[in-house]
């Protein structure tokens, strides 16, 4: 036996090793995760909108930072309480508007973190078909409503949304019954003065009223209610939002009292909800030691909400996960996620673009 052979053999073996052990390293221009050494710690809120934005993080911190990532599941008030106490590292959906009060105690004690909107322009109100008031020439379908623009303009085509139990009138499909925006909307229809024309139906769930848009839009008829964005239902269907008075802090506050009330007869004012703001936001400890360049990354994720919509409907289509639903979006826009890394080390991004080949 030849043994300077098997030395040298095992000596280039070990050489060899240590050459794809430290490629990740030097790809990146920097030790793994900007020197992070523990898992960043995601909360996991359980609907797809967030859970994707989630997921889209992780792969590119794994992928791109070669970080260590992990996910605790919860609804959405004990997430936001596992970050303000560091348990949890990232919630990747704060919506601004929902905050509770010890969210903002902590923001004013600057033990938390709220980095630049993930979406700025998510939208709920009351919608028809668009095909109702532009038409549909693929479809064959003539505008029944042209001149259907605002919430005042409903009146005049209420006998276009029949009620099947009470066909003096149109049908309004409110928001859930016991759902808050079910209350604010009741005050809407008395403000802006649609109850005697039209009845105020309430669905039992959520999967009810997408239905009764659903069906309506694949028959080409005529569809009026109350819905929310981002949803995968406004990724799959055209939708046209009727424009109401302008938000007003003030006028939102009194419907809000009206609604809690229970007492939409005596509403004097009514106005638009506020467009929805989403943030990223970050725990405790790890605002303090967060690397610069994730950092950097993280605030510079942004995606419009019609996007969002997109991939919820990508969800439902194609019955995907939302890692699956993440990968198709990395893997076909690129020039989306590319610009969230503009400004990092270019090894991060080609990092990212190896995994997904």
């Amino acid at each position: 036996m030849n043994t300077p052979i098997i030395i040298r053999r095992l000596a280039a073996a070990i050489l060899a090793l240590a050459l794809l052990a430290s490629g990740p390293a030097l790809a990146q221009d920097a030790t793994e995760c900007g020197g992070f050494d523990r898992p960043i710690v995601f909360g996991e809120l359980g609907y797809d909108s967030a859970d994707i934005l989630t997921d889209l993080a992780r792969f590119v911190l794994e992928a791109g930072f070669g970080c260590e990532t992990d996910a605790i599941p919860g609804a959405p008030l004990p997430i936001l309480q596992g970050v303000v106490r560091g348990d949890i590292d990232v919630d990747m959906e704060v919506w601004t508007d929902n905050t509770p009060p010890f969210w903002r105690e902590a923001m004013a004690a600057g033990t938390i973190r709220e980095l630049s909107p993930v979406f700025d322009d998510a939208e709920q109100g009351f919608y028809v078909p668009r095909y109702l008031v532009e038409g549909d020439a693929e479809r064959g379908i003539e505008p029944l409503a042209p001149d259907l623009r605002s919430v005042f303009d409903l009146p005049q085509y209420a006998e276009l949304f029949r009620d099947p139990e009470q066909p003096d009138k149109g049908r309004f499909y409110n928001c859930v019954i016991g759902w808050y925006c079910e209350g604010v909307n009741n005050v809407k229809m008395v403000v802006y003065e649609l109850e005697d024309h039209f009845t105020n139906f309430r669905p039992g769930t959520g999967i009810a009223l997408e239905t009764t848009m659903a069906t309506a839009y694949a028959r080409g008829e005529p569809w009026l209610g109350y819905y929310w964005e981002p949803t995968g239902i406004m990724g799959r269907l055209d939708m046209l939002r009727l424009e109401e008075p302008p938000y007003d802090e003030e006028c939102f506050e009194h419907m809000n009292i009206m609604a809690e009330a229970d007492t939409p007869e005596l509403a004097t004012t009514a106005c638009d909800y506020p467009i929805v703001v989403a943030v990223v936001g970050l725990g405790a400890d790890f605002a303090d030691t967060i690397p610069g360049p994730i950092e950097t990354f993280l605030d510079a994720m942004q995606l419009p909400t019609e996007t969002i919509n997109e991939l919820l409907a990508y969800i439902e289509e194609h019955d995907a996960s939302t890692q699956d639903t993440a990968l198709f979006f990395l893997r076909e826009r690129p020039e989306m996620w590319e610009a969230w890394l503009a400004d990092v080390d270019p090894a991060v991004t080609e990092g990212v673009r190896s995994a997904l080949r």
